[in-house]
């Protein structure tokens, strides 16, 4: 089976109930409204970008041109975790953090799939690297902003409660263990709650797309959990990172909290 071409007018129909939405959001809550159109224009422009940019680069596929788009995917993913931050760290240390973790986490594991898991051959062939990569950066980069903003505004209302621990003996890690169990959790429930609904509540993207395209659905199955496993992992990995570079900037060798290291 050939699927047949998406037109302009279907695009635009799409459009427009999102603009529809958008108007009936105005009155009452404009934030929302503007966030819906602003959403809308970002995801048109940056999916078309990078179609005209994959297809250069699958026609001229080499290691370096690989390497390039990854790097600044993983660039850009960091940038965007320190902006959605609601309160940073200071001397730009939210974004060092957060391109840290991005990248890290990425790299382990889209090397682990290429040369180990996957193996297309050659190993950096851009039609596998880039999509396993972009799949990789989405999930792990929700995971990152969400435990690195729950930490860090649940270290600034609970101050006076690890300060009292700390005062009574107490280690640092001791002092904001539950905080970061929850930053963790809340990082995590989106990736728990995409695994408990695969399968019976959603067909997640890869598995449809491929079953779209004519695969199987037994491969597009083992295809899904592949990705699904590696998503959780890095998602796992990068608010595990992230939390624990978070608590290091909060504190000073004499384990005091050090809020005026916020922005």
């Amino acid at each position: 089976m050939r699927l047949e071409a998406i037109s302009t007018t279907d695009l635009a129909i799409c459009s427009a109930l999102v603009l529809a939405l958008a108007l009936l959001n105005l009155r009452h809550s404009p934030d929302l409204a503007k966030g819906l159109v602003i959403g809308m224009v970002r995801l048109i422009l940056q999916l078309s970008l990078i179609a005209i940019v994959l297809k250069t680069v699958f026609e001229h596929a080499s290691l370096w041109s690989t390497v390039l788009i990854s790097v600044v995917m993983m660039l850009l993913a960091g940038r965007e975790v320190a902006a959605r931050q609601q309160t940073k760290l200071a001397q730009g240390w939210t974004l060092s953090i957060s391109i840290f973790a991005m990248t890290s986490t990425s790299t382990l594991l889209i090397l682990l799939a290429l040369l180990a898991l996957v193996q297309p051959a050659p190993w950096y062939t851009p039609q596998y690297a880039i999509p396993l990569l972009g799949m990789i950066l989405g999930n792990t980069l929700n995971s990152v902003s969400l435990s690195m903003d729950r930490l860090v505004d649940s270290a600034r209302l609970s101050r006076t409660a690890i300060e009292a621990q700390l005062m009574l003996g107490a280690s640092r890690k001791a002092a904001i263990a539950p905080l970061v169990r929850q930053a963790m959790h809340s990082g995590m429930m989106p990736s728990i709650n995409g695994m408990a609904a695969a399968g019976i509540v959603s067909l997640p993207g890869m598995m449809t797309g491929q079953i779209l395209a004519g695969a199987s659905p037994e491969t597009a199955v083992r295809y899904q959990i592949l990705i699904f496993l590696l998503i959780v992992a890095g998602a796992a990995m990068g608010a595990w990172l992230a939390t624990r570079l978070t608590v290091w900037r909060l504190f000073d060798e004499r384990d005091r909290l050090r809020l005026d290291r916020l922005a």
